[in-house]
């Protein structure tokens, strides 16, 4: 049997989990980098995956709490679209980004991890790059670490974005 070794990960294995939120708490962060956090809107808030799918792995997240899409008004659900397609622009044009997973898990049903805060999940995606560590090793790869990713995509967010709320 081969292994594959992941000692970072013994840091969240051993870790006291949070109470609260993830993304109330994050939403209030002054702390962008460690909090992942690439943009704040009016509306609402653009961070990364803490366990991505892939690399550039982005959640776009309201500031109300809620679980159903009925609560969130027209003016949050027009920013989360523009977010959303300026994001898919960032991600195409830092990353190379040639397709893009896109949606919402809702409910424990559809799949929701966080099921209490609605939350879009922006996966970019590339031409084959699907391999067999999925398929096999039901393992997946990530080649550039999380706060190094954030580091190369916060000026993007902040250029771009920046300039359409000003």
């Amino acid at each position: 049997m081969n292994k594959l070794w992941a000692p970072w990960r013994i840091d969240y294995v051993r870790s006291p989990k949070e109470e609260g939120c993830v993304f109330c708490k994050k939403s209030q962060s002054t702390n962008h980098e460690k909090d992942l956090v690439l943009f704040k809107g009016k509306e609402c808030f653009i961070l990364m995956n803490l366990y991505p799918y892939s690399n550039g792995h982005i959640m776009i997240s309201p500031y109300k709490h809620t679980s159903d899409t009925n609560d969130i008004s027209d003016r949050c659900n027009n920013e989360i679209m523009f977010f959303s397609n300026e994001t898919m622009n960032i991600l195409r044009s830092t990353m190379n980004a040639e397709g893009f997973n896109f949606g919402a898990n809702l409910g424990k049903a559809g799949g929701a991890g966080i099921e209490e805060h609605i939350h879009y999940h922006i996966v970019p995606r590339w031409v084959g790059d699907t391999n067999f560590m999925p398929v096999v090793g039901n393992t997946k790869v990530v080649v550039e670490g999380l706060v190094e990713t954030w580091n190369n995509l916060k000026p993007q967010f902040d250029t771009i974005l920046g300039n359409a709320n000003a």
